[in-house]
């Protein structure tokens, strides 16, 4: 189903952004003060414009309150990415999803209004060291501070060849399969009588110190 987003500041991140989206067809309005990046981004979005975005007219003319997502990509500039936020979310904006640089400036974005705030560089940091410590976890996203959807690949002879209802990580580790790939095959919403195999990677939600454990509990 497609949906409308607006994506205010267009650095790093906020390109990365409009160009994922506009790869799976989505509408994409892509917005910042300077004209170089948004010219980069004219053949990409659906729409660019080059504005401020801490002027409440320019948000209102946008009609920034139709708008199924927000995304406020501002990050070298503090001022500008929490007035952007606050502004966005007085006019109206049902959701709106802003990266912040810092701890202090992601609770100062959540006080302001913001529904999600997320951190690109520390998130990432933490995803590689993750994946540097860990044998098993291919990929993180972590959903929260407490949860997180990981990719697990199995090479314990010990989990294959028995069905979902055999593993029972549900019980064991409190985790939710899913989805199951086998080479190319992505089974999702796997039964719980479907089997898995040597080399096939789990996709399953769960608390993070429970993937953590199911990681361990995996023979290298």
């Amino acid at each position: 189903m497609k949906k409308s987003f607006a994506v205010l500041g267009l650095g790093r991140f906020g390109q990365s952004v409009v160009e994922t989206l506009a790869e799976t067809h989505q509408d994409v309005l892509a917005v910042d003060v300077q004209e170089t990046p948004v010219n980069e981004m004219t053949e990409i979005a659906t729409q660019t414009l080059v504005a401020d975005t801490r002027d409440e007219e320019v948000l209102r003319e946008l009609n920034i309150d139709t708008f199924d997502y927000v995304i406020v990509g501002i990050g070298n500039n503090m001022e500008a990415s929490i007035l952007t936020t606050m502004l966005a979310k007085e006019l109206g904006a049902e959701k709106v999803i802003a990266k912040a640089e810092t701890s202090d400036h992601g609770r100062v974005l959540k006080r302001v209004g913001a529904d999600q705030v997320i951190f690109p560089e520390r998130d990432m940091g933490h995803s590689i060291v993750r994946k540097l410590l860990s044998n098993h976890i291919l990929n993180f996203i972590d959903l929260s501070d407490k949860y997180t959807l990981a990719e697990v690949v199995i090479t314990d002879p010990t989990f294959v060849n028995q069905n979902l209802i055999d593993l029972n990580l549900r019980k064991r580790f409190d985790l939710t399969i899913i989805a199951i790939q086998h080479g190319q095959k992505i089974n999702i919403s796997p039964q719980p009588t479907d089997m898995v195999q040597l080399h096939d990677v789990l996709t399953v939600v769960g608390p993070i110190e429970h993937v953590e454990a199911l990681d361990e509990a995996l023979k290298k």
